[in-house]
Order: structure tokens, then C-alpha cells, then sequence
């Protein structure tokens, strides 16, 4: 996050919006997310992990929902990370994936 202010992944995890969190994952496809902050010189990184049978589905789900918590979670990451999803953005590129 640009900021160390967790608040609104903490209503996500364990407070008043856990339950819509993970119906809009369930509505998503997402399995699993996991998400941390990593302090950098350079400021805050969030570290985020989604797994899903199909995450480019799950992200256009996520990026065009009209569901009230969809549409506030975009808000969120737009205000904290200047990422608007719903306007696209490319995805990551994999440079590494460790299994034993």
C-alpha cells in the first residue's frame, strides 16, 4: 500500500465487511488471497496473491462489478494505489515460481 494504513484490508479480514469481501470473491473465483506489506526505502509495497482457476475472468469480474462492495473495493485501491481497475491495466510479468 502507498501508505501503512491497513484499516480497509482489516474490515476486509476480520471486520464489517468480511462477509461481502468474500462474496465477492466467491462471485470472482478467487480461492485465495493473501496479501502483505513489504517497507521499502523506497516507501510501502503491497504484495498481493491471488489464485483462482481463472484470475484474468476474476480481475474482469472484479473490474466491472456494480455489487456496493466491488465498487468500494476499486475505490480503495484506486485512493491507496492509484490503480483503476476499472479502466485496465496490464498484468504482472512472473519472474520467478519456486515450488519444491
Amino acid at each position: 500500500m502507498a501508505t501503512t494504513d491497513t484499516s480497509a484490508m482489516e474490515s476486509c479480514r476480520s471486520g464489517e465487511r468480511q462477509a461481502d469481501h468474500a462474496a465477492s470473491r466467491a462471485r470472482a473465483g478467487i480461492t485465495r488471497e493473501s496479501v502483505w506489506i513489504q517497507s521499502t526505502p523506497g516507501g510501502d509495497v503491497a504484495v498481493v496473491v491471488l489464485e483462482g482457476d481463472d484470475i484474468g475472468a476474476a480481475m474482469g469480474t472484479l473490474a466491472t462489478s456494480q455489487e456496493p462492495f466491488d465498487t468500494w473495493f476499486r475505490e480503495v485501491l484506486k485512493d491507496v494505489h492509484g490503480i483503476d481497475l476499472s479502466e485496465g491495466f496490464p498484468p504482472p510479468e512472473q519472474v520467478m515460481d519456486y515450488r519444491a
